[in-house]
């Protein structure tokens, strides 16, 4: 019985310079901290928007993440 050796073909993983991810980075870090801002103080001692909209839009949101809103 014969047996053949197939060699793999070689795969270069691509190269992504910083300055590509920098701004991916930054843009994801900003929504992070705007989706955290929204769950965790909003319409609390820090609201920067009044009446309750966003608060009942995030109520269940907070009790899933151990936030206290009542």
């Amino acid at each position: 019985m014969a047996t053949i050796a197939v060699n793999p073909p070689q795969v270069a993983l691509p190269v992504i310079p910083l300055k590509q991810v920098v701004p991916w980075a930054l843009m994801a870090g900003l929504v992070l901290l705007l989706a955290m801002y929204f769950v965790s103080a909003d319409q609390g001692a820090f609201s920067l928007v009044s009446g309750t909209g966003v608060h009942e839009w995030v109520h269940d949101g907070r009790h899933l993440l151990g936030f206290p809103c009542h």
